[in-house]
């Protein structure tokens, strides 16, 4: 009988009395020519230095770590094995180099700040390449084409239509989505499809197939904070809410699973942001108190990423991925910026013409005065 497994596909479970020691398909490629302790030992070294026991672990605040958006655009597209680093700006993947390049074009467009991130067409998702799902509107786009792009971002993004030329259908259920984008950082490539596969089987055990729907997702920001979810799901006032989480272990899975989805609980612990709702991010960053940035978080992003401009335009592959629209936050700054410099400016001129005039009275002053006393004299 044919082997029918591809090597990507398999994962190893060491006996090690450190937990979650697996290994990614690149450490096995490497390892399977050596000898068993050759290949423990790699993948122990992967989960020391990439894995859950890396030293970075729990070290940072979570809170606040999340850019403010309010819609998030998923572009259902190959296995995350196979994506570039720059998934979005690579010549050989046309379809997302071409929608992010539209989002970017309309940047100056798009009233609601947008973001991009590329995931995986995975059994039990129920989709194909090309399928665009939105949130928080629970949307599915059947078929993007590269010919449909500007259509689609014009209709949708832009004008908050439906596509007029592609099928509509809703979405149902919660959604997670783990970064697992290892060629763009190990970190993610190896926690991501390690907690895919806890959230898979943890999702069949507790009869939650149709319920609940699992798949990796490229880089969405803050490789230190791996394994990084994003779950959409419904809140206790009904509404789809997409929160994210950081450090979260195979051993987090159960909770997300009965107390954020069950429940509507946010896991304050690894709680790092969420879309929308901006005074309540607010009120919890302030709990948790964010730490100040260091000089190792102020150095340039990792592989060449790009920074938001701090004229408030992000629409760039960048550590959130690809972000879209003028943000009016910025604009308002710019403005009350200038305006402040041009009442600082009237401000001391006003001054100085007062000095001035003050100056002249009291010449004026002392001249009357000493001719006064002059003619008495006479």
């Amino acid at each position: 009988m044919p082997f029918k497994h591809s090597l990507s596909s398999i994962t190893f479970c060491l006996l090690s009395p450190k937990p979650f020691t697996r290994l990614s398909p690149g450490t096995l490629a490497i390892a399977m020519a050596g000898t068993p302790e050759k290949l423990s030992t790699a993948a122990e070294d992967d989960d020391v230095k990439f894995g859950f026991q890396r030293s970075e672990m729990y070290q940072s605040k979570l809170g606040g770590t999340v850019t403010s958006y309010d819609r998030h655009l998923f572009l259902c597209y190959k296995s995350h094995e196979t994506w570039p680093s720059r998934v979005e700006a690579s010549d050989s993947d046309l379809l997302p180099k071409s929608l992010a390049a539209a989002l970017k074009a309309r940047k100056d467009d798009i009233k609601i700040k947008t973001l991009l991130t590329i995931c995986e067409v995975r059994d039990g998702m129920e989709v194909s390449d090309g399928d665009i799902l939105v949130f928080p509107e629970m949307i599915k786009y059947r078929d993007l084409k590269e010919s449909d792009v500007d259509a689609f971002v014009d209709d949708v993004v832009v004008n908050g239509n439906p596509w007029s030329s592609g099928l509509k259908e809703s979405l149902n259920g919660s959604y997670v989505f783990i970064c697992a984008h290892n060629n763009r950082d190990r970190r993610c490539g190896i926690c991501g499809p390690i907690l895919i596969e806890e959230f898979s089987k943890a999702i069949e055990f507790k009869g939650l197939k149709d319920k609940v729907r699992v798949t990796a997702c490229s880089h969405i920001g803050g490789h230190k904070y791996a394994g990084n979810v994003i779950i959409f799901s419904s809140g206790k006032d009904g509404e789809i809410v997409g929160h994210w989480y950081g450090y979260v272990t195979p051993d987090d899975v159960p909770a997300l699973l009965d107390e954020h989805i069950g429940e509507g609980k946010v896991i304050e612990r690894l709680w790092r942001g969420q879309m929308g709702q901006h005074e309540k991010v607010t009120d919890k960053v302030k709990e948790q108190r964010v730490p100040e940035v260091t000089n190792e978080e102020k150095k340039p992003l990792e592989n060449g990423s790009q920074e938001t401009s701090a004229t408030g335009f992000s629409c760039c592959q960048g550590d959130a991925g690809v972000s879209c629209c003028r943000d009016a936050n910025a604009e308002k700054k710019e403005s009350k910026k200038g305006q402040g410099t041009v009442s600082n400016w009237f401000g001391k001129w006003e001054q100085r013409e007062i000095l001035t005039a003050v100056g002249m009275v009291g010449a004026v002053a002392v001249v009357a005065m000493a001719y006064g006393f002059y003619k008495k004299s006479r």
